[in-house]
């Protein structure tokens, strides 16, 4: 028998950055594990809501029955009121890719606010399902998520069908960069490190989103013409589904200067069709990008990245080692079947527990 499953998050659920990602492929997987899953669209405005956003987040999260399930994503679940955490009547399950407090370029007050409404948030929950190991340690140590109330569930990734192929070996290596045009994205950085790269063979592509933050997308755009590099570097924006693939088919190495990742999916997508990676060593990186995959630098060191990608550009031996190492990594990823069982897995433990744990009390009185 199914259960009814209600999935709230804000904004458009199409959207392709990887965490909207997530929850669509986690959504699409679920009825055969027995949830029958319903979409709450909250407003887009979070996590910056207005008073009118959290009144119709009360009035939507509210209306979901009591004997349902709630699964409410951390980028709106985070900067609830409390009035919307006393509207909710059914048992509620949070989505955590990472903090908002986490997220770069923020004041200090901000940090400070966010902080305060996830834990708050956090706390009114029946458990907690986040996408990395990192994130659940920080959910832990500094929200104070008791650890048995956690699952982790780290995201899938698609198979290639077969060996990556399509690499042109006449033409100058293509460095591909995936991620929203966004200042934690570190896209100002990478770009910085190719200009001190100009005298190498390269081509860049940086695909990604410009609505997040148009400020930083038209910042980027002027960076690249300053630097004379408009023939070398494209910012294709929000491409399709097969025509990343064929990007990350024909693509020679990986780089993104991230300054933070919950995550870091498009990791596992470079490593599926074993490309070398660059990076950063901040938040789930490390984690997620293990040493024999890539090479990893300070996050804002444009001289670091420059460097890391000039020895992967150069040492054939080097690129040879990393692309092998990423092949051999991204083939025991799980895909999103795995991903979508686990995920099953942990909402029926943390609804089951709670749920005998009440019935317990309740025998007692």
């Amino acid at each position: 028998m199914s259960r009814a499953l209600w999935f709230a998050s804000p904004g458009d659920p199409a959207l392709r950055t990887g965490g909207y990602l997530y929850n669509a492929a986690i959504c699409a997987r679920l009825g055969v594990h027995g949830f029958e899953v319903r979409a709450i669209r909250l407003p887009d405005a979070f996590p910056y809501p207005s008073v009118a956003d959290q009144e119709e987040a009360a009035v939507l999260l509210g209306a979901v029955p009591s004997d349902d399930l709630l699964v409410v994503d951390g980028l709106a679940f985070g900067a609830v009121s409390s009035d919307v955490i006393a509207a909710i009547r059914a048992p509620t399950i949070a989505l955590v890719h990472h903090p908002l407090a986490d997220e770069t370029g923020l004041t200090p007050s901000a940090v400070a606010a966010f902080e305060a409404s996830e834990r708050g948030a956090l706390a009114s929950t029946i458990g907690v399902v986040t996408s990395s190991p990192s994130t659940g340690t920080a959910l832990v140590d500094r929200f104070g998520v008791p650890r048995d109330r956690l699952e982790t569930v780290i995201p899938g990734v698609e198979k290639p069908a077969s060996r990556p192929a399509g690499r042109d070996d006449n033409a100058s290596p293509l460095i591909l960069s995936v991620g929203s045009l966004t200042h934690r994205k570190g896209h100002d950085v990478l770009i910085d490190a190719l200009a001190r790269l100009r005298d190498h063979p390269w081509r860049a592509v940086i695909v990604g989103s410009p609505d997040l933050a148009p400020d930083v997308a038209q910042a980027l755009a002027s960076q690249v013409e300053d630097a004379g590099l408009s023939d070398r570097v494209m910012l294709a924006g929000t491409l399709e589904a097969e025509a990343l693939q064929q990007l990350y088919r024909s693509a020679d190495v990986f780089a993104l200067a991230t300054r933070h990742e919950g995550y870091g999916m498009v990791f596992s997508e470079a490593m599926v069709h074993g490309l070398p990676i660059v990076s950063c060593a901040v938040g789930a990186v490390p984690d997620t990008v293990p040493e024999a995959t890539g090479l990893l630098v300070p996050a804002d060191d444009a001289v670091a990245l420059a460097s890391a990608l000039e020895q992967l550009l150069e040492d054939p031996a080097l690129y040879g080692a990393k692309a092998a190492g990423a092949a051999r990594v991204g083939a025991a990823l799980p895909d999103w079947d795995d991903a979508a069982a686990e995920f099953a897995s942990a909402l029926r433990r943390l609804s089951t527990d709670t749920e005998s744990s009440e019935r317990s009390v309740g025998a007692s009185q």
